[in-house]
């Protein structure tokens, strides 16, 4: 399945038409605990994670926030 990634088109190695944004996260190493997902455009709440499906064509948006002085 393709899609774009952070601006970039990425290739994900899926055996199926949809993937969740938690398995994204997982499957792309996002372990940052504070993230910012947007999906074509629309902010996705943490608990919707498992429930937003993104398929070919989609566009995903993944922000880390940092804290600190």
């Amino acid at each position: 399945m393709k899609i774009t990634l952070n601006n970039r088109v990425d290739e994900l190695d899926v055996n199926q038409p949809t993937i969740s944004i938690e398995e994204l996260l997982a499957l792309k190493s996002f372990t940052y605990k504070m993230l910012f997902v947007k999906h074509n455009g629309v902010v996705i709440k943490t608990e919707d994670y498992p429930v937003t499906n993104v398929a070919e064509g989609d566009n995903v948006e993944v922000i880390h926030l940092m804290t600190g002085g």
